[in-house]
């Protein structure tokens, strides 16, 4: 029996040491306890750091290390894929390099998927101790936004550790779209999940390569690309402000024929044509992203570009 462990990262030279040493401990323990053998594979998602070098570090004193090194950096979700594409386990289990996603959880992951009743085994956190108090509001209302909006639910407090048995793996693989959401994808695909809850772990080392900025267009991306809501919130505020631009027509017409019509009333025509038309431009633009999404995906742009990996490594030393 064969566990990968999938890490992507990105600037993690200082984490990668402590989590390989916490995952071997882990590894150890499952190989007396399990008969579980396991190989890590690291994804360097185009760092500007050492951590492509703490990677062959690892990879000449362990063999089961492997690691995949992007051209440049692709982003967390393309690190994701092609860990799971170059994963060769039976189980396969993605996770932080920052241990905030705890190892030590992987024995009773893997024992509900041998029990036979579950086919993958997922993480979530009950508590955001010690992220900014904005910032988990942000995120809670983001998951009841995306679950009123989407028939794809999303488990508020999700985490992408999680282990999957080869076939939902497989199943995860054949969904090889450019514009990645994994929260998503590992719900849409289904199969059996039992959730495991923690609280909250702060990072070993390091520092969050996630700000708010960056947090907002993930969440666009996981609205976008797992509910059409919004296609549908564009077309009913459109037929609303026909019918109000209707029934202004009508006010202003009986006003003029039994008033006359007055010059008076400018600023509120100005103050209406202004809401009418950010509401257009707002309409649009929500056309716009699911056009840009759909315009991206018809490229067939590979999700990612691999530079380097334990292959080459190998090859370098033979030659």
């Amino acid at each position: 029996m064969l566990i990968s462990l999938v890490v992507p990262c990105y600037n993690e030279e200082e984490a990668m040491p402590l989590f390989y040493r916490e995952a071997s401990r882990v590894a150890a323990e499952m190989k007396q306890s399990h008969g579980a053998d396991f190989e890590f594979i690291f994804v360097d998602d185009g760092s500007r750091d050492k951590t492509l070098q703490v990677a062959r570090r690892l990879h000449s004193a362990d063999p089961r290390v492997r690691y995949v090194s992007f051209s440049r950096n692709f982003g967390k979700e393309a690190g994701i894929y092609a860990g799971l594409k170059a994963a060769r386990g039976d189980y396969v289990a993605t996770m932080d390099a920052d241990l905030q996603d705890p190892p030590a959880l992987l024995p009773q992951m893997l024992d509900a998927l041998l029990s036979g009743d579950w086919d993958c085994a997922a993480t979530r956190r009950t508590t955001r101790k010690g992220e900014p108090p904005v910032r988990s509001w942000f995120a809670h209302k983001f998951y009841q936004i995306i679950n009123r909006m989407s028939d794809t639910e999303i488990v508020d407090g999700a985490r992408d550790f999680r282990l999957m048995n080869r076939r939902m793996t497989d199943a995860v693989l054949q969904l090889a779209e450019y514009n990645r959401f994994s929260k998503g994808i590992f719900s849409w695909v289904g199969f059996r999940t039992k959730w495991f809850d923690y609280e909250n772990v702060e990072r070993v080392a390091g520092k969050t390569k996630w700000n708010f900025w960056s947090l907002f267009k993930y969440s666009i991306e996981g609205i976008v690309g797992f509910s059409t809501a919004p296609l549908v919130f564009a077309a009913l505020v459109g037929v609303i402000f026909c019918f109000a631009a209707f029934c202004g027509i009508i006010f202003v017409a009986v006003r003029a024929l039994m008033f006359g019509d007055p010059t008076s009333g400018w600023p509120s025509m100005i103050c209406i044509l202004l809401l009418c038309s950010g509401v257009q431009l707002f309409c649009l633009g929500i056309v716009g992203e699911y056009l840009s999404k759909t315009y991206l995906e018809v490229k067939h742009r590979p999700i990612y570009i691999a530079q380097e990996t334990e292959a080459d490594q190998d090859a370098r030393s033979r030659g």
